[in-house]
Parts: structure tokens; sequence; C-alpha cells
């Protein structure tokens, strides 16, 4: 159907053209608002309408009358229609519809897939300080980030993970001396203890192992502690070391892996902070004020400028990101994609004008930013607002524990990244179709349950005689299946994985329906072959759609 699409999609552009020369450039098929309207609508003919002087019903009849002359429309067309103002409605033969099931057999895992295009895209996400365990929060981001590299891998980009922290300043500074007090005994209420101490038990975890001069290995470096409560150095590198060990463990309990991790204090020690910096001055896009170096944003839409350099000679915290997406750029990545929390909004104006001040060939809009607003946990009908292991929050693990993490990616990634949501950790471990990831897993079992109970070869399925699937319920469901790559191809331009959860969710549904509805081991072995054929292809699309999220499908439940 896809091909058959493509192939129709020509020939409106085709006579678009005729009608009215460059016409064809916006050819397109929308799908109707109500399905018994038809399978494609066209609006062109309102569109031409005022320039060709004509009513837009008028220019609709002529345009019906030179498609139904096309071959290709002949051939696969069933009726073209006009309705309203001068929408053009476009119905399908039954053998039409059909071809996407041998299209989903054909392809496999490949479907909706398209061929590589050469670009490079960077996804940067978590990108959480060493400091304490990963958060709910960072949980959304993984998924939200994840996911949405998975969906730009479908469409042909070379995608690349990257995982940004701070192994240095204030924070790490707090992490040494809690760590080094609890490592002497000190802990949270005592009189020596700090007011901006981390208070949560796992820094008595890194305390007690650095007494015990305990090895940790992380993804990006190993440390051997000391066991001197007087080396705060060493405690320094080896809680980092120690955390960045705890947050692989929550990560590979989520299913991510990171292809690198970019260190913050790289860019000052390789120079490229000061490179960035000694640029934008030299473009004359900076001046001093009150004893500080200032970048003149509001050149770029900033709302004002910025500062860049303290009073004491110390850089803000946009002037390194600024070095960092230089350093992106130069790397080869003519995209790049920052999954961060909403309190970044403030960050994105001065980063993408500290980029096209300092001049180096970075088009306007780089990078794209996704942010997100953190999640709510409710267990028991009550919010969970603290783990015993982190003191001050639900860490991600602790999620993963309560339910799955099947449960939680689904669930963190079903709702748009700016919108508030609120994790029911009693749904999520429902079986029953309130749980929206159940659901959709349930009919991908349900699916491998009947093509069990067959026992046939599937293979044979892509050979099968598909003209039995001519009804209401068989027709409505390879619609849906149809509607596969081009929603893939909508949520990675959108940066909007919750579009691949609802099209999953309605997928099930129709599944359900069509289950319902006809019985799929009958006598008739043609009616037979096609209708396990269709449902075949149904849970392939289940499948493909559920690895984009990184979800699993279960052949059982």
């Amino acid at each position: 159907m896809l091909q058959i699409q493509q192939d129709l999609l020509s020939a409106l552009r085709d006579e678009l053209d005729k009608l009215s020369p460059g016409a064809g450039e916006k050819a397109a098929f929308e799908s109707p608002k109500v399905a018994a309207h038809g399978d494609f609508a066209v609006t062109a003919a309102m569109q031409l309408a005022k320039p060709l002087k004509l009513n837009p019903r008028a220019v609709g009849e002529q345009l019906r009358a030179a498609l139904l002359a096309q071959p290709v429309v002949q051939r696969w067309v069933e009726a073209i229609e006009i309705a309203g103002p001068g929408f053009i409605n476009i119905r399908l033969k039954p053998e039409a519809k059909q071809q996407v099931v041998r299209e989903v057999l054909s392809a496999g895992e490949g479907f909706g897939r398209q061929p590589a295009n050469g670009q490079r895209l960077m996804v940067e996400f978590v990108s959480a300080n060493p400091t304490g365990p990963l958060h709910v929060g960072h949980g959304r981001q993984a998924a939200l980030g994840d996911a949405i590299c998975n969906l730009y891998q479908t469409q042909g980009w070379d995608v690349h993970r990257e995982f940004y922290y701070n192994d240095a300043g204030v924070q790490i500074n707090t992490l040494a001396t809690s760590t080094q007090l609890r490592a002497q005994g000190v802990k949270p209420g005592d009189a020596g203890w700090p007011e901006s101490a981390y208070n949560g038990d796992y820094i008595q975890d890194i305390a007690n192992d650095f007494l015990a001069k305990r090895t940790v290995t992380a993804d990006d470096r190993a440390f051997t502690a000391s066991g001197d409560v007087q080396d705060l150095d060493g405690i320094r590198q080896f809680a980092v070391a120690y955390l960045r060990h705890e947050q692989d463990l929550d990560l590979q309990a989520f299913a991510v892996k990171f292809d690198h991790y970019y260190l913050e204090s790289s860019l000052y020690t390789s120079g490229r902070v000061e490179a960035a910096v000694n640029r934008l001055v030299a473009n004359g896009k900076t001046y001093e004020q009150d004893g500080a170096l200032w970048l003149r944003s509001t050149d770029y839409g900033d709302d004002k400028d910025r500062v860049m350099r303290k009073s004491d000679g110390s850089y803000t915290y946009f002037v390194p990101d600024v070095a960092y997406h230089i350093a992106k750029w130069e790397r080869g990545f003519s995209k790049v994609i920052n999954i961060q929390g909403t309190d970044h909004h403030g960050t994105i104006a001065r980063v993408r004008a500290g980029l096209q001040a300092a001049d180096v060939g970075i088009p306007a809009g780089y990078p794209d930013y996704v942010l997100h607003t953190m999640v709510r946990v409710v267990r028991g009908g009550q919010e969970v607002k603290i783990s015993k292991r982190a003191g001050s929050y639900v860490t991600l693990r602790d999620l993963i524990e309560w339910t799955s993490k099947d449960a939680v990616r689904f669930f963190l990634l079903s709702r748009k990244p700016d919108t508030e949501y609120t994790f029911d950790v009693d749904l999520a471990v429902q079986q029953n179709n309130d749980n929206p990831v159940y659901y959709v897993q349930y009919a991908h079992a349900r699916i491998c349950s009947v093509l069990a109970g067959w026992g046939g070869d599937a293979a044979t399925l892509s050979g099968a005689d598909l003209s039995p699937l001519d009804t209401p319920a068989a027709q409505a469901l390879m619609r849906q299946i149809a509607k596969y790559p081009e929603m893939l191809s909508a949520a990675a331009r959108d940066f909007a994985p919750h579009d691949v959860t609802f099209y999953l969710r309605e997928l099930a549904a129709s599944y359900h329906s069509y289950y319902d509805a006809e019985r799929i081991l009958v006598e008739d072995e043609a009616v037979k072959l096609a209708r396990l054929a269709l449902v075949a292809a149904t849970r392939q699309v289940l499948h493909n759609g559920l690895a984009v999220l990184g979800v699993s499908a279960p052949q059982k439940m």
C-alpha cells in the first residue's frame, strides 16, 4: 500500500502541475476525519481555486476527471468523490489496502524504516552530575532521549548518544566533603554537619567503601580508594566514580546505553572554553562592564545581554555550553538535540546567541531542545516524595523495582514532554485494559498465541491470497497498520515519542476489535491464511513500535 500511495501521489502531482505549473510541489494526501469518507483526502482544489479564478468544486471536478484517466488510479482506486466546498475523497479498492499486509511481512523489522541518509545526529540526555542516584526526572529524560534516538534511527540518521556531566565545581566539592564527614563518623543532625551537605544514606555507603579501600569501575572511569579520611581529593575521585557506577546500574536497569561520556572539565583543560571566549571577543560580540565580560546576546534575540565572565574571573554556566556545542558541530553532528528539564529554558537563547556570535558556520536554531517537566509519583493513592536511599526524592531504580522497566518507559513516554505527569505505581502493575502498556503487550501476546495455535510455517503467510480481507473489520485494521510509517516520520520530526504510544494503543484496540469480530482459525483454508497473515502483520508492527520505545514485546502473558 505504501508504494501504491506513492504512485497515486505522483499521479496527483502530475495533474496538479498541469492545472497550475508548480502546484505539484504541494501535492499531499491527508487522512479523512471520518473513515467512512475514504482513505485519502485532497484539499488542493480549494488551494488552487483563487489563483485559477474558479469555484473550488469546479477545480475539484477537473482534478477528479483527470485523475480517473490515470492508469494507476484505474488500477487501485474504487471511487473519487467531491465533498463540501471542494474536498476530494479517494476510496481505494480492497486489494490496494491489502498490499500493506504483504509489505509488512516482507519488510519485517524494517517496516517503517527509511534508508540511511548520511546525516549524523547527536542526542544529549540524562547528563546528571555524579552527586546522587538518578531520580524519576532523570528517568523521564532517559526514556525521552533513548526513544528519540530510536525514532531518528528509523528515519535513516546515524545517531550518537552522549552523556555530559560536571566532574568538578561546587556540587562535587559538596559531595566530597559530605563523604569525608561520614567517613569521620559525622552524620546528618550532628553539630558538625553542614546544612548544604548531602543527606542520603548513599553517602554513608560511599564512605564505607572508601574506608574499605575498594575499587569502583564505571563506564568511563575506575578508581581505587586510599582509605585515608584526610585524602579529600581521593575521596572526591572515588565518590564520583562510585556514583557514576551507580548511575550505570540505573541506566542498565532501564536498558539505556551511551556512546560517549563528555566531561565538562575537559572543556577547560583542552582550552576549548578559552578559545570560544577569545573568538567571541575577536568577533566584537562582547564588551566589558562593571568588571565583567558580557555577550551581546540581544543581537541574536535574547531579552538582555548576558554575563560571560564574572568580576571574580569565573565563567557563567552557559559559556562552557557554547564551547561544548562548537565541539559538537566540529565533530560532524549536523543536528543536535538536547533533552533537559524545563528549568533550562533560559539557557536556550544565550547558548544559541553564543554559537551565532562565534561565527563558525553553525546554523541558527542549533541545537534543538526538548524540555520536560518533572514527574509526581503516586502509590496507594498517596504521593511518594522521598526514597530511603536518596533521602529526598524517588529514584529511577525505585520505580523500576516497584513496577518494571517496560511500564516505566511506556508510562513516562505517554505524555508530551512539557506536560505535567503523575506516575501511578498501582496502575502500572495492574494486568487489565486500564494499564496501557499491558493493553498493548497483551495484544502482541494474544497474536502470538493465535499463531502458535495454528502451528503452521509463518513464511507461507507472505504468499497468502489476501482477497478474503474485504470486511469492514479487516479493512479498519489494515488502515491502522498503514499509518505506521508516516506516524514514525512525524514523531521523529516533532520529537514526539508519545505519538508512538498513542498509535500503539490505537493499533492494539483495532486488533482486539478485529479479534472479537472475526474468528481467525476457521475451516476455510484460504480465509484462515488471509486472516493469519493480517494478524501476523499486526504483531510485527506492534513489535516494531514497542522497540522504538525500548519496551519488550512478550509472546506470553
